[in-house]
């Protein structure tokens, strides 16, 4: 079995806030050349990667010793003004300045999550079922998948047949070789997937599911490794996913995610294809062939994966 990296949370523990601070200003920095903020680049006398630290505390308008403070992971009493201007030195993007925030100034006296099975609205359950051929399904916390209507499982596979525990996206990205089958751009979801996971650690750092869950994936899979370690961060959004389906073949769905209002750790996300195209033509198809369509897309997608 590969060794857990000593950057990898041990299952149960919680992130640490500090080490997480000190690395997400320090691959953020590294990602930044000299002249894409205006300063001259001496080559190969340059002993570090991006800018040095005196560099981003000068385009901050704050001391060497300030920021050297905060990039070794002492975010006490630093201000949102500080931050706001340290995050545009390093041109973070809207997600990556929400993460940074979290990290430097979390929630005083934040309780430690509660173990407890998260619980999705009965008249959402509702919404879903009436939601005739639109793949939909609602996510929480760590990407858990916690509600889905017919049409996802046709296209996704029935996550019914799963333990609770497996239904998790990372988790099928990561360990599922059929999910590397399904997704013509698996690099793509792999690297989102992460991202998410990454977001998700800033707001919770606490939580000993989501510490387990980056734990296990640390040991089992080297590309999850690799990823977590640029500590890059995303917000679910909007997009085109392209799927390798074991039935009906290539779909282009786009995809849109809702965030809930008196949820926001609840996202509803669908997927639907262009009118007309062939995408479209092929999930009706599938609403057409109903329940079997969903055992039998499972049950090809087992045969025909790899072997791990």
């Amino acid at each position: 079995m590969d060794e857990l990296p000593d950057s990898a949370p041990q299952a149960g523990s919680g992130l640490d806030r500090r080490a997480e601070l000190s690395e997400f200003l320090r691959t953020r920095r590294a990602r930044l050349k000299p002249e894409d903020v205006g300063l001259p680049d001496y080559g190969r006398h340059r002993r570090v990667p991006g800018l040095r630290r005196e560099e981003l505390a000068r385009l901050a308008g704050v001391s060497v010793a300030y920021y050297t403070r905060l990039e070794q992971g002492n975010g006490r009493n630093v201000s949102a003004e500080v931050l706001d201007s340290i995050a545009r030195a390093l041109r973070l993007s809207d997600a990556e300045h929400a993460h940074l925030v979290h990290l430097a100034k979390p929630k005083q006296h934040r309780k430690k999550p509660a173990a407890r099975t998260q619980q999705v609205r009965p008249a959402l359950r509702h919404l879903l079922d009436s939601i005739d051929g639109v793949p939909a399904y609602v996510t929480g916390r760590r990407s858990d998948i916690l509600a889905w209507n017919r049409m996802a499982a046709a296209v996704f596979g029935d996550w019914a047949e799963l333990p609770a525990r497996e239904r998790n996206w990372a988790r099928l990205v990561f360990l599922r070789p059929e999910y590397r089958e399904l997704y013509v751009e698996w690099d793509q979801k792999a690297s989102d997937m992460v991202s998410y996971l990454r977001m998700d650690a800033g707001r919770h750092p606490d939580d000993p599911r989501l510490s387990a869950l980056v734990g296990e994936l640390s040991v089992k899979s080297e590309e999850f490794r690799r990823l977590w370690a640029t500590h890059d961060v995303k917000e679910k959004s909007h997009g085109v996913k392209r799927l390798r389906h074991p039935l009906v073949g290539e779909l282009t769905l786009f995809f849109e995610t809702f965030q809930l209002a008196d949820d926001t750790e609840q996202s509803l996300i669908t997927y639907h294809a262009e009118p007309g195209s062939p995408s479209a033509d092929a999930l009706r198809l599938l609403a057409s062939w109903g329940a079997d369509a969903t055992r039998s897309a499972a049950g090809t997608a087992e045969t025909s994966a790899p072997s791990p």
